[in-house]
């Protein structure tokens, strides 16, 4: 059987280009996600989501167990694409629906880390992690595939998608490796309220170079 493609909205390029910058912090969370239902179907959906009153988090679990495809039984993976990692909150919620579902597979690319200091987020994570979630950093692959199959992008511009300076990807991806070890966090983000530009800053101790794998520490480049 071939495969049924449900899209329902594709966000603008410049939706797209500022919610998904990793030098920005901007406040709302953009989700674009992608199901593949089991069974005989075969069938993909594509839709998109932000912040409401709830967290996009929260509004995708109560419209997805809403979806007349949706039995507790029902075999499937899902992909999120998100601007800001899920908060300790919205990560408990999430934990506890794949609890009650769990022929759902659930698989997470972030675009940031949402405020990666607080202890509450950091476990989040890892409680995620601990229930099979997985969780990574968008890297180019991703933001292209987001921009292919997302973004209501030009006819002429399908080979485009924003180049964004790998630098801050590279923190990221390793502030996600600390998260993961139980490490003090090594990425300091600074906003000033009175200057335009966010500072980013790596502090490296002794534990990070003992339990962070070589080939990540030189894979970023920074140290």
């Amino acid at each position: 059987m071939g495969i049924f493609l449900c899209f329902r909205r594709r966000i603008e390029p410049q939706e797209f280009e500022v919610f998904f910058d990793q030098r920005e912090l901007r406040k709302e969370t953009c989700l674009l996600y992608e199901i593949n239902w089991g069974g005989g179907r075969n069938s993909i959906w594509r839709h998109t989501g932000q912040n409401t009153s709830k967290h996009v988090e929260i509004n995708f679990i109560e419209k997805f167990t809403s979806e007349r495809y949706f039995y507790p039984s029902t075999r499937c993976s899902v992909i999120w694409f998100l601007s800001w990692s899920p908060c300790g909150e919205c990560s408990k919620a999430i934990t506890e629906f794949l609890s009650r579902h769990p022929n759902v597979t659930l698989f997470i690319y972030v675009a940031r880390l949402y405020h990666h200091m607080d202890q509450r987020n950091r476990q989040g994570l890892r409680d995620l992690i601990s229930r099979g979630v997985t969780i990574q950093i968008m890297t180019e692959q991703e933001y292209c595939y987001c921009w292919r199959n997302f973004v209501n992008y030009p006819p002429s511009n399908e080979v485009y998608w924003p180049r964004y300076p790998n630098p801050w990807m590279r923190m990221y991806v390793l502030e996600l490796y600390c998260i993961i070890l139980g490490l003090p966090p090594c990425l300091k983000i600074i906003r000033r309220h009175q200057h335009p530009l966010t500072f980013f800053t790596l502090n490296l101790q002794s534990c990070h170079y003992q339990r962070i794998p070589p080939h990540i520490l030189w894979a970023t480049g920074l140290i």
